[in-house]
């Protein structure tokens, strides 16, 4: 008998152990002592589901308490589809709170979309404000502004799933303000009226297919930049010298190469003189062989060629002239 007893003791040990173990029967307690209604059995099937009935069963609490009529199946359909019931059973009880319509059908998309639902209702209760960074525009006069707005957002819950972030809203709004002083004729009447740039870009839509609403861009600050027209004008000017130069360095070049064309036919000009002036001595020889030159008509040749450098060289200065005393 004792043993008999001791094995069903141990028996009985085993079956508490493995009950207490597959059955988180605490977990049971906190949920029928709070309301919830869920059975033994539904907490072991999680278990055999793979489901933490921890991360189910506690959410579930939660919505009770805040009044919200959820279902097991549903917070399980969410966590085994990759969902955070946590966030979710948060989001609705905030929503709730806030007098904001928000299903859980809902509330599960956003997040299984990625967003952070919980964030989301709360940015939507609660605007919150981005800033921009420096943005560079230019007006009309040339001169460059650095602006930087400060942006007032809450979450559109609607446009949640499939609206662009926070980096589409800042590139629109910097797109805004730079056609905004760009349309300015000049930078001091966007620093006289800085309202006008918030105005106009507000009037744009610029939250269009995004997942947040515009309440209100504020200009924080207005510096001055550079003088780009000035810099466009100095670089123009560059560039119009640079082509002169360029210019002027080819007509240089042409008119070099024109002077060498010449040089190069003064030189052959004097090659054909001095070829003809070879050919004379042989057609003077030839024509006094031949008799149609005379020896006194060689002779007042040579007189005559002589005569004519003399007065060449008094001319050119080689020899002074020395004109003749006169009789007295």
């Amino acid at each position: 008998m004792p043993t008999n007893a001791i094995i069903i003791a141990a028996i009985v040990i085993v079956f508490l152990l493995l009950f207490f173990t597959i059955i988180p029967v605490g977990l049971w307690i906190s949920a029928v002592a709070s309301g919830v209604r869920i059975g033994v059995f539904s907490l072991i099937g999680m278990k055999i589901r793979r489901v933490k009935p921890a991360l189910i069963v506690v959410p579930m609490i939660k919505a009770t308490k805040a009044g919200l009529k959820v279902k097991n199946n549903e917070l399980e359909a969410h966590y085994l589809a990759g969902g955070n019931v946590d966030s979710v059973i948060n989001a609705l009880i905030a929503a709730e709170r806030a007098g904001m319509e928000l299903s859980f059908e809902k509330a599960s998309a956003i997040d299984l979309a990625g967003r952070n639902v919980f964030d989301a209702v709360r940015m939507s209760v609660t605007p919150r404000v981005i800033e921009t960074p420096q943005i560079s525009a230019v007006a009309k006069d040339g001169i460059e502004l650095l602006v930087k707005a400060r942006v007032t957002v809450r979450t559109n819950i609607d446009r949640l799933i499939g609206g662009a972030g926070e980096a589409t809203v800042l590139a629109r709004v910097g797109e805004g303000i730079v056609t905004t002083v760009g349309s300015a004729e000049k930078h001091s009447e966007v620093l006289e009226n800085p309202d006008d740039i918030s105005k106009v870009v507000l009037e744009k839509g610029l939250d269009s297919g995004t997942a947040f609403e515009i309440i209100s861009i504020d200009i924080a600050d207005i510096d001055i930049g550079r003088n780009i027209g000035a810099n466009l004008q100095s670089l123009q000017a560059e560039a119009n010298t640079k082509i002169a130069q360029a210019k002027a360095e080819e007509r240089r070049a042409m008119a070099v190469a024109l002077e060498q064309e010449m040089k190069a036919e003064v030189v052959k000009a004097k090659a054909d003189v001095v070829k003809a002036e070879a050919e004379v001595p042989r057609a003077m020889a030839e024509a006094l062989k031949t008799g149609n030159l005379g020896v006194l008509d060689y002779y007042k040749l040579e007189n005559v060629k002589a005569d004519t450098k003399m007065k060449n060289d008094i001319g050119n200065g080689v020899i002074e002239f020395i004109e003749p005393k006169k009789n007295k």
